[in-house]
């Protein structure tokens, strides 16, 4: 599988190694990382000063804040995202039970499938 096209990710991980190795696969699949954020306030800045980005991949658990004003923020731009957790589904807050999680480790087959997706102009 590849991508129709090159996508700009939004990435929001709090752990160093964990985003650099998402930032990692998302230059192997041909798209671009912005960011990353670890931090809620990191974050929230980042999402309201992008313009075009096509998707954005969030950790669940920020240092101990949870990223739903964030998922609140890139629903309201229109912009399509993933939870990243090594949670699950259970770890969602009840109101983003249709949310994609993608769980930790990530699976590189399922990264790209999600932006396949997204580049295809699903979500």
């Amino acid at each position: 599988m590849s991508l129709s096209r090159p996508l700009r990710v939004i990435l929001v991980e709090d752990e160093a190694l964990i985003s650099m190795i998402i930032e990692e696969m998302i230059g192997d699949l041909g798209c671009t990382t912005i960011g990353p954020a670890a931090t809620l306030d990191a974050a929230l800045e980042l999402v309201g000063a992008t313009a075009d980005a096509d998707c954005a991949l969030l950790d669940i658990n920020l240092r101990g804040a949870p990223s739903w004003p964030i998922a609140d923020a890139l629903k309201t731009k229109g912009i399509p995202f993933a939870f990243v957790s090594g949670y699950g589904q259970g770890g969602l807050d009840p109101q983003y039970r249709d949310a994609t999680v993608l769980a930790k480790p990530i699976d590189t087959a399922q990264l790209e499938a999600w932006l396949a997706g997204i580049a295809s102009g699903g979500a």
